[in-house]
This record gives C-alpha cells, sequence and structure tokens, in this order.
C-alpha cells in the first residue's frame, strides 16, 4: 500500500474512475459520500481530515455542468464551489496533510488569451462570461495551494488543470452536460426517432480539446507518486483540438446516424477556442492513450449500457 488517500468528489465522473482505475489498489482510498461528509460544512471537513489522517487528497469535487447550466446559475457555481475548494484545502492544512492534488479547469484561462493556453497566462485577463463563477472559484482554489506552498515550501499543494473531460460515468443529460455526452444523447435521440437533423448552437466553428476520463485517472496516479517532481501548475490534455462540427459529425459516425445539421447562431457558444499548451506536461512524462474516435466508441457504448 503506498498510503491513505482521501478522495473527493468519489460520486463524479472523474471520481469514479480513479476508483476504478487498476492503480487504485495500490491505495486505501477514503471517499465518503456527500451524506457521509458534507464538504460545504467546513468544520466538518476538517474535523474528518484531521481524524483520518491521509497522506494525500485528491480533490475533485464540486458542481460542474455546460454552458447551459453554468448560464442559468452563476451564483451556485460560484459560491458553492469556492466553499468546497476553500475548506478541502485548508482543512488538509490545518490537519498537516502534506500532499493534496487539486483539480482545476481550463475555464480558468483569460476569454481573449491566445491559444494554446500556457499556465503563465492565468490572471492575465477578464474570464469567459458564460462560466465567470465556476471559474473564480477554481482560481481561488489553485492560488490558495499557491500561497500554501509560498508560506510553506514543505507541503505539495498541486493544481492540474484538465481539457474538457468525456467518457464513463459521465452526465447525458443536455441541459446539465458538457459537449460531447450532450452530442451522444442528442445524436441517438435522433436515430431512434429518425430524426432528419440535429440543431447545433452556433455555427459549429468553435474548437474544443477533449481528454477521455480514464487518461485523466492514470494521470493523478503518477501524480500521486511524483508530487514532488510534478510542475506546480500543470495542464492535462490531449494537445490537439476540434471544431464542434467535428464531434457532431464523429458521433454521427460511431452511432449510425446519416441526418443533417442544422444552426442556431442565436445561440451563444463561449470561447472560440480553449486548447490546451501540453509542453510542461510532456516535459514531465505523460501523454494520454487513448485516441478520440476509441474514446466516442467506449462512451458510447457506456451511455448505451447504463442509460
Amino acid at each position: 500500500m503506498r498510503g491513505k488517500l482521501f478522495l473527493t468528489g468519489g460520486s463524479g465522473m472523474v471520481g469514479r474512475n480513479v476508483l476504478a482505475h487498476p492503480l487504485a489498489a495500490n491505495w486505501d482510498i477514503l471517499h465518503p459520500s456527500s451524506r457521509e461528509l458534507d464538504l460545504m460544512d467546513a468544520s466538518a471537513v476538517e474535523a474528518y481530515i484531521a481524524a483520518e489522517k491521509p497522506d494525500l487528497v485528491v480533490h475533485a469535487a464540486g458542481k460542474v455542468g455546460g454552458i447551459a447550466a453554468n448560464m442559468a446559475a452563476p451564483l451556485s457555481f460560484l459560491d458553492d464551489n469556492l466553499m468546497i475548494g476553500r475548506n478541502v484545502i485548508m482543512g488538509a492544512r490545518k490537519a498537516g496533510v502534506r500532499q493534496l492534488i487539486n483539480l482545476g479547469s481550463t475555464c480558468i484561462y483569460p476569454h481573449a488569451a491566445p491559444n494554446p493556453l500556457r499556465e503563465e497566462m492565468i490572471l492575465t485577463g477578464e474570464l469567459e462570461p458564460t462560466n465567470e463563477g465556476y471559474a473564480l472559484a477554481k482560481v481561488v482554489a489553485l492560488r490558495l495551494c499557491q500561497f500554501i506552498r509560498r508560506e510553506a515550501p514543505e507541503f505539495q499543494y498541486k493544481t492540474l488543470i484538465p481539457c474538457n473531460l468525456y467518457g464513463p460515468h459521465d452526465k447525458f443529460d443536455p441541459q446539465k452536460s458538457h459537449l460531447l455526452p450532450a452530442i451522444i444523447r442528442k445524436v441517438y435521440e435522433a436515430k431512434l426517432s429518425n430524426e432528419p437533423a440535429v440543431e447545433i448552437w452556433g455555427d459549429g466553428m468553435a474548437r474544443r480539446e477533449f481528454m477521455y476520463v480514464e487518461d485523466l485517472a492514470t494521470l493523478i496516479f503518477k501524480a500521486a507518486d511524483n508530487l514532488e517532481d510534478m510542475p506546480e501548475l500543470m495542464n492535462a490534455g490531449v494537445g490537439t483540438d476540434h471544431s464542434v462540427n467535428d464531434y457532431y459529425a464523429s458521433v454521427a459516425r460511431n452511432i449510425g446516424w446519416e441526418g443533417r445539421f442544422v444552426h442556431d447562431l442565436s445561440k451563444p457558444v463561449g470561447m472560440k477556442q480553449k486548447l490546451c499548451d501540453t509542453s510542461r506536461q510532456t516535459a514531465w512524462g505523460w501523454q494520454p492513450e487513448t485516441s478520440l474516435d476509441e474514446g466516442i466508441a467506449k462512451t458510447y457504448q457506456y451511455f448505451l449500457e447504463t442509460l
């Protein structure tokens, strides 16, 4: 056993893939449910960490959603994530936990930042308005980790910044999900009902980078074993992106739907491009292994088997 690992967000997409990963067997993983531990309760979180004394905290919990969800409830995306991040990170610090992996998001990059997005661009400009609340909370968590290390370098509190994720245990509700699972659901339902067309928000030219979530789980365990050597901030991505139109076409090929796409130009599309610079990740010695077509095929199979 490598030690005791406290994982937040164990019932979420990232958390469930971490728990299902073969390398999880090397750790004694604590992953209390929200009923067992309310991460919004600072005193409860502090007491739990102090009592369990984990060797490592992996903070993967949070309120997440796509553009529609973020625009509908910016207050809760800011407030909930702000409290959760602060409670976990400061609870670990007060308990003397020396190692913590904080999961950020590429939404923390400025709206107008040039692509590919490099870690040093964070906090150099205004955030994307469609997910500003969530992004602000993630920036605060990142800064907490940096300030803790600045005051006490022996605390290895570091942040991984994943690109968009997809895969097993994702949400497939178009009102709540991210782009790829929403596309899978929409195209699948179009095939079932013999719909001749599927709507795409905007012109479909916005570009996004997606990584299969099992690859992120692999990276988290590599980081857990080599946290001192990992950069303080590190993007986690595939280093290439595709247009929204490309993702719709790829999903349609996998599902076998041969209809046409129509564009609603009145709908918001978020940032025109969001591509990670993966130089630090590559120099550190890691790259994801799952291709886009392979990942979409696996995700579609999961969707058919579970939903």
